[in-house]
């Protein structure tokens, strides 16, 4: 698939303007075409980075080996493939380490490639869990989302209140009920991302 110039991105946001209802060449839109295709092209950055390679180089677990790790509150911004419209919000990730452990720094990256597309929040939650799984092999591991969905506000201007939750646990860790209500704060569990087969 042939990726569109920046010029042809401009040309689309000016149709978009003109659908709107909006003059695209009154002075307060000249140069909106421009300022779209450059926060476009920071919005979807991740489409150009592997998830893998996110997590860098994983270093031997040592005496850390069985250790859980927690990063919570975690500050990401995502977009909704169904309406193209944001979702955004917080994550928190753990997982008990293995034989292998990384820094925290490298987990946030991870989050930040995957949410730079075009996703599901469910999705989402599996992708970040599938390139832990991959990469550090733990014992066990968490991944939580909690977002709010623009496209919620737009249709017929209904505004459905409160944020989704997304929850996918693994290993050694769902036999850790503790872990769940730190992580949800002992509130009743969200929908659980289902497994999906060839996950990388």
């Amino acid at each position: 698939m042939r990726k569109p110039t920046p010029g042809e991105v401009e040309a689309a946001v000016r149709t978009l303007i003109a659908h709107a209802g909006d003059d695209p060449d009154r002075p307060g839109l000249r140069e909106t075409p421009q300022r779209v295709a450059l926060a476009y092209a920071e919005a979807f950055s991740g489409y150009g980075r592997d998830p893998a390679a996110a997590l860098g180089e994983p270093q031997p677990a040592a005496d850390a080996e069985g250790q859980l790790v927690l990063l919570r509150a975690l500050p990401f911004f995502s977009h909704c493939e169904h309406h193209l419209s944001p979702f955004f919000g917080e994550a928190t990730v753990a997982f008990e380490a293995g034989e292998r452990i990384l820094g925290i720094g490298h987990l946030a990256d991870l989050v930040t490639v995957l949410s730079r597309r075009l996703q599901l929040q469910e999705r989402l939650t599996e992708e970040i869990a599938a390139a832990l799984r991959q990469v550090l092999a733990p014992r066990g591991l968490a991944v939580l989302l909690e977002a709010t969905h623009c496209c919620q506000h737009l249709h017929d201007g209904r505004g459905i209140p409160g944020r989704l939750r997304t929850l996918r646990v693994e290993g050694s860790l769902e036999a850790r009920p503790g872990l769940l209500a730190t992580l949800l704060g002992d509130r009743e569990p969200p929908a659980v991302a289902p497994p999906q087969s060839g996950s990388a």
